[in-house]
């Protein structure tokens, strides 16, 4: 990819540059630029509005055009991007190669407080939407910008029509720009990506192991430049007054970084991309916000691969750049090309091969509800269709069960986890949507955690697929040679082939506390009275085949998965069978019909 930057030792000076546009027409040139828009916010309280950095790349061309638009926190990391001088600082990723010759600019937006920009980043706060706003407001003429010699810059070559994509951070963004209902923001690609930055910390009233103490000052510290870090250091210290970890609620403070809440405001189009492994930006950030948009019929399509935090152009880099030619030009530039009545859905099998569905989750997915039952079977537990009349089963704390030797031996009884296995399927069985479970307990603690698995018992082979950091994500070379040679943004997951005789599909925590709301604790009673605790699990698309069986695995504290309890020491619990269920959403209905 060739490149001419306009190199200088400071950033005094206008940067506005020409370089040869790739895979367009002979003597096809583009202009390359950098802007300072003014924000409408003083995040860093220096009596200055925040300057938001944005690279853009356009045709060099009389007539106006759309804009892509990767917003990030990331642009300024590494050593390369920390230390450069280039002004524009570069683009990295295939966006400008492949779009600019289309007819499209593109544009790289740095996040308040990160890189060039000014203000101080917030992990997920208002602060991060008004980053966005400012520079949507500009590029439809609501919005002063500057060049860094002082001249005024005007997006006077753009239609104000934003498609906004991206992975990871750079694809939450997006769905912050969506919930704001961000006037201009037509489309958006949001890529492994946070709907609720509540859920990105916490599972329903406690907090995720590794996320659990100041995880939002932890990233901002993480993301903001060095020119601002001084500054920032008492908003930073705002985050960790203000981030709940000593009770892990639903407070305003995660109100405020929840965007499912303004899903009642999207009028963007919405492609989803999301990972069924992926445990970093778990698969409830796309469940839950793709039924919200579901819910209010926003046009959307979804993709769903059995990777982890990944781009797509990594492992279906052809059909992943079709369709998203497709899908801007629509959603852009208005072109009738088809690209709606495509399946909405597309989702890859455990074998690499992908399918497609009219809808997600499956059309004609129905709940089918399975009993808490006692040992029967061979098994230590049971799941049936019909509740049992009564029963209990006792459940103690194991706080150093592995998540495979929780799934291990359902035949056996074992106080440390419960398992409540289903006959032998008769038929192939489609899982498609959210998982969600109803346990009666009593227990010895006003605080308890439950974890649950949902388990396909079975021999089967699991492949196991690297996955990259979100900085890695953000940043990798991504030139056409990259593509070309499966390099850089390019380079295929490495694959490990293994065999299983049990494969976890998903799972989910509850504090107890936080049965009746995530907002506000209600201790358990400890009197040898009972209480019902519903909570749900992650999303899930997968088919378990006719001959195994489903299993539903109950333990108390997941110390691999959620944060160490110590109120909850020593619990011991009775789960009630019969009332006890699990709900399973299953294409076709009832198994074994």
């Amino acid at each position: 990819m060739r490149r001419v930057y306009l190199v200088t030792a400071t950033l005094l000076m206008a940067a506005t540059i020409y370089t040869p546009a790739s895979n367009a027409a002979p003597a096809a040139a583009a202009i390359t630029e950098t802007v300072y828009v003014e924000s409408t916010i003083d995040s860093d309280a220096d009596g200055k509005l925040d300057r938001i950095a944005a690279d853009v790349m356009r045709p060099d061309t009389a007539g106006r055009v759309p804009i892509v638009m990767e917003a990030s926190p990331y642009y300024g990391l590494g050593a390369t991007a920390a230390s450069a001088t280039n002004v524009p600082r570069g683009f990295g990723r295939w966006y400008d190669e492949y779009f600019v010759p289309r007819g499209y600019a593109v544009v790289e937006m740095e996040m308040q407080g990160t890189s060039r920009s000014t203000g101080c980043p917030t992990t997920g706060g208002p602060e991060d939407t008004a980053s966005v706003r400012a520079v949507v407001d500009w590029l439809n003429g609501r919005a002063k910008a500057f060049y860094a010699d002082g001249r005024a810059a005007v997006a006077s070559w753009s239609t104000g029509n934003v498609g906004m994509l991206g992975v990871s951070y750079n694809g939450t963004l997006p769905n912050a720009a969506a919930a704001a209902n961000i006037p201009g923001v037509k489309t958006i690609v949001p890529i492994a990506a946070i709907s609720s930055w509540y859920e990105y910390a916490r599972d329903q009233g406690i907090g995720y192991k590794g996320w659990e103490s100041n995880y939002p000052t932890f990233l901002a510290n993480y993301v903001v430049s060095a020119a601002q870090k001084a500054k920032c250091k008492p908003v930073f210290d705002q985050l960790s007054r203000e981030d709940g970890d000593e009770s892990f609620d639903y407070t305003s403070f995660w109100k405020a970084r929840d965007y499912r809440v303004g899903a009642q405001n999207v009028s963007a189009s919405v492609f989803a991309v999301h990972g069924q492994a992926d445990w970093n930006v778990k698969p409830s950030q796309f469940g839950r916000w793709w039924k919200e948009l579901a819910d209010r019929d926003v046009p959307r399509k979804i993709w769903l691969h059995r990777g982890g935090h990944l781009d797509p152009i990594s492992f279906r880099q052809a059909e992943w750049q079709r369709v998203m030619g497709l899908w801007m030009d629509h959603w852009l530039k208005g072109a009738d090309n088809g690209i709606m009545n495509e399946p909405m859905a597309d989702v890859q099998r455990p074998d690499g091969s992908w399918e497609q569905a009219a809808s997600w989750p499956r059309p004609d997915t129905e709940d089918t509800t399975l009993y808490f039952g006692p040992a029967a079977g061979g098994m230590s537990g049971s799941l049936t269709a019909a509740p049992v009349p009564s029963g209990t089963q006792s459940l103690r704390a194991n706080a150093n069960i592995s998540e495979a030797a929780m799934m291990a031996n359902p035949e056996t009884a074992n106080t440390g986890r419960l398992a409540y296995v289903t006959a032998p399927l008769t038929k192939d069985a489609r899982l498609s949507g959210e998982v969600s479970l109803t346990v009666r307990i009593g227990s010895n603690r006003a605080s308890t955690p439950l974890t649950a698995l949902l388990v396909d018992y079975g021999p089967s082979t699991q492949a196991v697929l690297s996955e990259r950091s979100p900085l890695q994500l953000s940043t990798e070379v991504c030139g056409r040679n990259d593509l070309r040679d499966k390099t850089g943004c390019a380079r295929p997951p490495d694959v490990s082939i293994q065999a299983v005789s049990a494969t976890m599909l998903t799972k989910g925590a509850v504090d107890a506390k936080n049965r009746l709301s995530l907002e506000t604790a209600t201790p358990l009673p400890t009197n040898g009275s009972t209480a019902d605790v519903t909570w749900k699990l992650h999303a899930r698309d997968a088919l378990i085949p006719a001959g195994h069986r489903i299993g539903i695995v109950l333990v108390t504290n997941h110390n691999g998965y959620i944060a160490a309890d110590t109120a909850a020491s020593g619990v011991s619990l009775t789960v009630s069978l019969g009332v006890s269920k699990v709900v399973l959403p299953i294409v076709g209905g009832a198994l074994n019909r």
